[in-house]
């Protein structure tokens, strides 16, 4: 059967979001990508771009594209991506990058290099980190979680943007995604003395899983148990409001933020790679 690639969210669900729901850990971008989109309407990600696979039987694997992020691959056969690469080229599409577990990653970017020339070379390696048994900092640093409200919207639309300039990520800030995390209760500040010093976002939960993102804190405040604090915090906010599993997604070249989140009880489910095609 091979690729149905279209840009019909309504389409893709119904074909492949029980293929999603089965692994809603390893799932959980797509999952809630698809859900704001679904929540929030077509175009509040820009353009999208969504497909699924099948060897004449169940989905085995899809592929998420919205706006300017890479494609984002599933758990896939190695042949399903090696046909996403020829089918993505031969529709004109252009690829400068791609996200995906390494060996599909992989075999996705040997076929691109045979189709169109360009080479791909990892710019990131993430890791993907699911709770086990969460382990608040203690003694916890100075001050106190809290809820953000509409007040503190400016603040954090320039640390979020400072943390994804930080992260080299591709979009900036989503106003409209930004504005209804705000309004849900789902962004959580440290204040120290009345003043905040850290943030920490969370999804909300999608098949019973929650992802925390972003976690932020300015540079003058860092060293200080702020990040841990705040990390836990919105981690129990998310436990609170009876969600089955909490994940996050770390820059393995950033050794610090990997041992916070191991020391406040997550444990590492699977690695993956951003491939820039040169």
């Amino acid at each position: 059967m091979g690729w149905t690639l279209t840009d019909d969210l309504q389409e893709f669900l119904a074909r492949a979001d029980g293929f999603l729901r089965r692994d809603p850990v390893a799932n959980t971008v797509a999952l809630t990508v698809t859900d704001t989109l679904r929540e929030q309407g077509p175009g509040v990600y820009g353009k999208t771009l969504f497909g699924w696979w099948t060897d004449a039987g169940p989905v085995e694997g899809t592929v998420l594209r919205t706006g300017t992020y890479p494609p984002l691959l599933s758990a896939m056969p190695e042949r399903a991506a090696r046909e996403l690469a020829r089918a993505l080229a031969r529709r004109g599409e252009a690829v400068p990058d791609v996200n995906g577990e390494q060996a599909v990653a992989g075999a996705f970017a040997g076929a691109w290099l045979d189709e169109t020339g360009a080479a791909g070379r990892v710019t990131q390696r993430q890791r993907l980190y699911r709770l086990d048994r969460l382990t608040v900092p203690d003694p916890p640093p100075d001050g106190a979680a809290r809820v953000a409200s509409a007040a503190d919207r400016g603040l954090l639309r320039e640390w979020f943007t400072a943390f994804d300039r930080e992260a080299g990520g591709p979009g900036g800030v989503n106003p409209a995604v930004f504005d209804r995390r705000l309004a849900d209760g789902l962004i959580t500040l440290w204040e120290d003395g009345g003043r905040p010093v850290a943030a920490a976002g969370r999804t909300r939960a999608v098949a019973g899983v929650a992802r925390v993102a972003p976690v932020y804190t300015p540079v003058e405040h860092r060293r200080r148990g702020y990040g841990a604090a705040v990390t836990a915090a919105v981690t129990r906010a998310a436990l609170d409001a009876a969600v089955t599993g909490v994940v996050l997604f770390t820059d393995l070249a950033n050794p610090t933020s990997n041992g916070v989140y191991q020391r406040i009880g997550f444990r590492p489910v699977e690695d993956r790679v951003v491939l820039a095609f040169t």
